[in-house]
């Protein structure tokens, strides 16, 4: 007896096979709507009725000559679970594909209410904490805290109704969820190498102009039949032809794929490289552990980098009238601003001047504008390099813009922020100004379009020329600071990111007449 499944459309079908004498014969527990499908597999000595559902997971040439891709055994269980909720990995963003669970608020064995927190997941941008939807005792947790890389829908916890009922669903799942990660994951090996034999049973040319000895050997020896001339009647290929390929070796030949299904499903014969393997090091090292968002920002990253046209203009502006309005706006009036929030409002203003900065680029529609301005502003935590966004950062005042950098700073660097306080945005800056740094290029944060990057304001000297007589003048000490955009080449041009540019330097060299 064989068991095995069957795609058809969109749904898996379980059937059951018996070999006997090289015969295959449907088992009586198969299901009957694809009675004629099997009639034809069992009665066929060609492949053209295999390849016409070849959707199954096996593949051969005759009732003799069937070939075992992928097989299953299936089980049924006397023993009834009681009434148990399970608890699976939540996607809580649209980019989350794995998280990891750092600590479990509930133990085991304990009751649990709506609204108490189960325990805390670390996403692709932030540690958020999971609730609990119904009443009831933890039973069983099924990943234990630490763990990491959990995949989204995956089995974490499993939660019963009853107290009595925990010890029972601990018996139950212990097995059971063992058996259905075996099964996930055989699913998809079985999903990948059926896509490859489909491919190559696609390629076969029809019956009518290959037997099934010909088709047999093009598969097993990895000739492509649009290679060889025909010398059958009408050109078709002979058995001959194929032969006489094998034995040439003119042609590069790739290894028959029902040999890879057959390596890759066989676990009893050790992989092995005819490489060499590399000498150990002699130099010793530590391996430190990764979190999920830092693995998240290294793909991006690179996604960035590899993929979008940067384009870079820096530029110089003076700040000492902004560093004037700073300092009188602290002394008269009590209001603590910093150098970032006047960069970010004046780049806020700046946005609105040259609208074509705000925008990003989409794949299938091109170009597309910003609707509103949302600031992201980088933030750096112990878990990596966060954007919190200030929505709508064109209706703020300068005060307002601080407080809400400050609120937005300190949930990124406690792990709070929510989803959509760092989903999005249209612009980004990301200051160094408080270190010893007074150049960088940023990288753009998809898909976002401009990344504006902010150095320190530095002391230095410039010739200030009399207005009345060009020629004469007298050297000046002022604050400098270098302001580097990085943009996307497909949306944001060079005249438009120096027209940019030269508004935002206007703005920060006479700050009254622009911000407030």
């Amino acid at each position: 007896m064989r068991s095995f499944l069957v795609k058809r459309g969109q749904a898996w079908h379980h059937y059951r096979f018996i070999f006997a004498a090289g015969k295959l014969s449907k088992s009586s527990c198969c299901s009957s709507p694809f009675e004629d499908v099997i009639a034809r597999l069992s009665s066929s000595s060609s492949t053209d009725s295999l390849i016409a559902a070849k959707n199954m997971f096996y593949f051969g040439f005759s009732p003799k000559a069937w070939h075992p891709v992928a097989t299953r055994t299936f089980c049924s269980k006397t023993e009834v679970s009681p009434p148990h909720q399970v608890i699976t990995l939540p996607a809580l963003s649209p980019t989350m594909a794995k998280g990891n669970i750092p600590s479990w608020s509930k133990k085991e064995g304990e009751k649990v209410s709506i609204g108490e927190v189960l325990c805390l997941i670390e996403t692709d941008k932030s540690t958020m904490e999971m609730e609990v939807m119904d009443e009831g005792f933890l039973a069983k947790i099924l990943v234990p805290a630490g763990s990491t890389d959990v995949a989204v829908g995956q089995d974490i916890a499993i939660i019963v109704e009853n107290e009595e009922d925990i010890a029972k669903v601990k018996n139950i799942r212990s097995s059971d969820s063992a058996a259905a990660t075996t099964e996930n994951r055989s699913r998809e090996e079985d999903e990948k190498i059926f896509k490859s034999l489909e491919a190559k049973a696609s390629t076969i040319p029809p019956r009518q102009r290959l037997g099934p000895s010909v088709r047999r050997l093009l598969i097993e020896s990895g000739i492509d039949v649009a290679i060889l001339k025909g010398s059958g009647p009408g050109g078709a290929v002979v058995k001959g032809d194929v032969i006489a390929a094998i034995k040439s070796g003119s042609q590069s030949k790739r290894e028959p794929e029902l040999k890879k299904v057959q390596k890759a499903h066989s676990s009893e014969t050790p992989k092995t490289s005819s490489e060499p393997l590399l000498p150990p090091s002699s130099v010793s090292h530590d391996t430190l552990p990764t979190s999920q968002i830092r693995k998240v920002i290294a793909k991006r990253l690179l996604e960035s980098k590899n993929g979008i046209p940067h384009v870079y203009l820096s530029a110089e502006t003076v700040l000492d009238a902004t560093l004037a309005l700073r300092k009188e706006l602290k002394v008269n009036y009590g209001v603590h601003v910093s150098v970032n929030d006047f960069v970010i409002k004046a780049v806020v203003s700046a946005l609105k001047e040259v609208p074509e900065a705000n925008a990003h680029w989409d794949e299938n529609s091109g170009l597309v504008p910003g609707s509103s301005i949302d600031i992201s502003i980088a933030v750096a935590t112990e878990r990596g390099l966060m954007t919190p966004i200030l929505r709508n950062a064109d209706q703020m005042s300068l005060s307002d813009i601080s407080s809400e950098v400050k609120l937005l700073a300190g949930k990124a660097r406690d792990g709070k922020l929510q989803p959509h306080e760092f989903q999005g945005g249209s612009f980004s800056i990301s200051n160094l100004g408080m270190f010893e740094v007074d150049q960088f290029c940023a990288i753009i944060n998809p898909p976002q379009a401009c990344i504006l990057a902010v150095g320190r304001g530095e002391p230095s000297v410039l010739w200030q020329e009399d207005p009345h007589d060009p020629t004469q003048g007298k050297p000046i000490a002022v604050t400098k600071m270098t302001l580097t955009l990085s943009a996307d080449h497909r949306v944001v041009d060079i005249d438009i990111g120096g027209r940019f540019l030269d508004v935002l330097g206007g703005i920060l060299r006479d700050p009254r007449k622009h911000l407030l």
